[in-house]
């Protein structure tokens, strides 16, 4: 599975992703804010060297009004700042700020594989104020572990944060005050690798993965249930809005295809197939030894449909499928040749959809008007960098 820095094919692109037809079209905007991540991704060195480049932004779904966020957090050298999240007025931003030792950067690009220890890096996570700039590292409070990851805003909870700190070289789920205070290993006794945390919209339930195997649970980790599926591949669950079902991907490694379950782990089902599309998002322009980013499906607001991104002929293009009738996926982005769409996120009101799309080389976000299908291209970097990871402000 992905680190953090990850949460972290090269394809010749020659057009952008738009419809034929639409090319020439003004879509609509919406004035929401998306917040993401930028990064340089061609600058000789290896992994570090280009993830450390990485900061914060913010732009509005029209392409205005673009800004860096937590600036500062990244005032030493070696560190860098990403996009993680919102909290739920979106009057504050959730920021990461990692750092990682050019020692243990060299160390891990000779042997192809992640070194995690306290001398090596540092992952925290921060709460930022939009109007007084004002930062907060909740998970160095009482701090649990040097690497932490994740946080989210408890829902339907005004008092509780969640995050995923990692323990003795495995990943564990954590509960905390809104304060930093009373952290809480909500799989304390478990020796194995937890991943893809996430809670219910009630706040009642969790879910997930621990070595590639989804466990259902109560808020506190009690009850942990198995979920049944008949593959050795199982990663990413996320709660329906409604709270009836889990979604998340099923099969073999790089070949998994979006299943859900309900909300008691029952009634497993693929919904979709990826077709030979691998699900890894590779950000980076040079060699990387970690297998890029992952693309996970994810619900509409009203819980009626999944969107996930799947192998069309060169291209990997956007879906959706809507659950309550079982009709059969509907493909909803049409791209140029050689185009790849990933990491869809519906807006909150359900009208919008903003994805990562790589445009001409270059990782851009973009807008789908889901009333129409037309879109809109919202970031425009140039060659060597990319935008990243996009979520909507509340």
């Amino acid at each position: 599975m992905l680190s953090s820095i990850s949460s972290c094919a090269f394809l010749a692109a020659f057009c952008i992703s738009i419809p034929a037809a639409n090319q020439t079209q003004t879509l609509p905007q919406s004035s929401r804010t998306i917040g993401y991540t930028e990064l340089q991704t061609n600058l000789p060195g290896g992994r570090r060297a280009n993830i450390i480049t990485m900061r914060a932004h913010s732009i509005r779904a029209d392409s205005s009004h673009k800004q860096e966020l937590g600036r500062g957090l990244a005032a030493k050298p070696g560190e860098w700042t990403q996009f993680v999240g919102w909290s739920p007025d979106g009057a504050q931003s959730v920021i990461g700020r990692g750092w990682e030792s050019e020692e243990n950067a060299a160390w891990e690009e000779e042997h192809k594989n992640f070194r995690f220890t306290a001398e090596g890096w540092m992952y925290d996570t921060f709460i930022v104020n939009s109007r007084t700039k004002s930062a907060f590292n909740a998970t160095a409070v009482d701090r649990a572990s040097f690497y932490n990851t994740g946080l989210f805003f408890w829902p339907q909870d005004s008092h509780h944060l969640g995050f995923t700190a990692l323990i003795d070289g495995n990943s564990h789920p954590y509960k905390m005050d809104l304060d930093g205070h009373n952290k809480v290993d909500l799989t304390k006794a478990s020796r194995e690798f937890a991943y893809g945390f996430s809670s219910s919209k009630d706040g009642k339930r969790i879910a997930y993965h621990s070595n590639y195997v989804i466990y259902l649970a109560d808020a506190d980790g009690s009850h942990a249930a198995k979920v049944e599926s008949g593959h050795p591949f199982n990663f990413g669950p996320t709660w329906s809005p409604d709270g009836k079902w889990v979604l998340f991907l099923s099969g073999e490694h790089y070949h998994c295809d979006p299943c859900i379950v309900r909300a008691d782990g029952s009634e497993f089902h693929r919904i979709g197939s990826r077709g030979t599309y691998s699900g890894a998002v590779y950000f980076l322009d040079v060699p990387d030894f970690h297998a890029g980013s992952s693309d996970v499906p994810v619900w509409s607001p009203d819980s009626h449909a999944v969107y996930y991104a799947a192998q069309a002929g060169d291209r990997v293009e956007l879906f959706r499928v809507r659950i309550a009738d079982g009709t059969t996926p509907e493909q909803i982005t049409h791209s140029g040749a050689g185009v790849e769409c990933y990491h869809p996120e519906p807006s909150p009101d359900g009208k919008y959809l903003v994805f990562g799309c790589k445009l001409n080389g270059v990782r851009q976000l973009c807008v789908l008007d889901l009333a129409n299908l037309k879109t809109q291209q919202v970031t425009h970097l140039t060659a060597g960098h990319a935008a990243m990871w996009p979520h909507w402000k509340p």
